[in-house]
């Protein structure tokens, strides 16, 4: 009973002092401590020259590949918000838009960390131009999550199913464990896309609704998160030691695994916690190697983008702003004029 009557009055404490969100903050801060421990204990005896010489190394053919391949999954997530505007029925907002919102917002928001907040701020930003509203960013914020969670689902549960030893060198369940994890997981994904079949599906409430992609939608939002994650993936592939080797399947289960931590961990760019996550999911890889390999993987994925994201906002910004200005310049010459006209019409009255 002492112990029930403890954990009854801290979970009292947790919720009405600190809330939902507060926690969730106090799990993520605990989840990046923990990772960098995990750093620490495993390069603090690496030399720095080490990781050099592994990045001179890195056949050049290959990180050029590795760098198309992340512009392609940048465009693969232009394709969110493309797919998200056209459910919500917000279908004149041209794929140019839809593109800059994407790709701006997720850049930003990989970067800055909890996704949902600094992606949905950029998102408002952009098409509030276009005559939406917070409510329609919300629509978009949810459909393009979908998108992503859909992806997630397809790409894990077929490969944990196919490799769950993948998956063990990151959650440390016995590998059958996780294949029941893949199978559980394929087999909810073939239930939504059925179900959203059989009928037209909403999800809100009267005031906010969203009406759910139905069976061949959902098989096209499934489609990009796929190929979102496996471009991904084969970045990080081609940016990979040379040896041991390691088949692409088991490599996208850890990554995309990692990808996970690094997101539900609200850190920047998943800092630290991705990082430790495939450390500790590849200890056959020499670490100098495969920590020159995350980082022109972050140097591609994370900085490029985020600097290019911020240099076409800024573009924009100051776009609009000149356009703006020469706007109230033409307002302000046509009263002028207009001002000019009818002091002549009175003076002509006068004489």
């Amino acid at each position: 009973m002492g112990v029930r009557s403890l954990a009854s009055k801290v979970a009292t404490f947790l919720k009405e002092r600190v809330g939902l969100h507060g926690l969730g903050f106090i799990l993520s801060l605990i989840v990046i401590a923990f990772a960098a421990v995990v750093l620490y204990r495993m390069l603090h005896n690496l030399r720095w020259g080490d990781v050099l010489d592994a990045l001179t190394e890195k056949n050049p053919r290959h990180i050029a590949i590795a760098f198309v391949l992340v512009a392609a999954a940048y465009l693969t997530l232009t394709f969110y918000d493309w797919f998200a505007l056209r459910t919500i029925g917000k279908g004149h907002v041209p794929y140019r838009v839809a593109a800059l919102s994407g790709f701006c917002s997720y850049s930003i928001g990989h970067n800055v960390g909890f996704t949902v907040f600094t992606g949905g701020s950029v998102r408002y930003r952009i098409y509030s131009a276009w005559g939406l509203g917070a409510i329609d960013v919300a629509k978009i914020c949810f459909v393009a999550g979908l998108t992503f969670w859909l992806g997630n689902i397809a790409v894990l549960g077929l490969g944990i199913t196919l490799h769950p030893e993948a998956a063990t060198a990151v959650d440390q369940l016995p590998p059958f464990i996780n294949r029941i994890i893949g199978v559980a997981a394929l087999s909810a994904l073939v239930a939504y896309i059925t179900w959203v079949s059989l009928a037209p599906r909403t999800i809100g409430r009267s005031s906010w609704f969203v009406q759910l992609p139905r069976g061949r939608s959902t098989l096209v939002q499934v489609g990009i998160g796929i190929l979102d994650l496996t471009l991904c993936a084969a970045a990080m592939y081609m940016l990979m030691p040379a040896t041991p080797y390691i088949d692409p399947i088991s490599l996208s289960v850890i990554f995309v695994t990692a990808t996970l931590l690094g997101f539900a961990s609200h850190a920047p760019g998943g800092l630290g916690v991705f990082d430790a996550a495939l450390l500790v999911a590849l200890p056959q890889f020499d670490k100098a190697e495969l920590l020159g390999a995350l980082l022109l993987f972050r140097l591609f994925y994370y900085i490029v983008p985020f600097a290019l994201a911020l240099s076409l906002l800024g573009a924009r910004e100051l776009s609009l702003r000149l356009a703006g200005k020469a706007s109230a310049d033409r307002l302000a010459k046509a009263a002028a004029a207009v001002d000019a006209a009818k002091a002549e019409a009175s003076k002509t009255a006068a004489e």
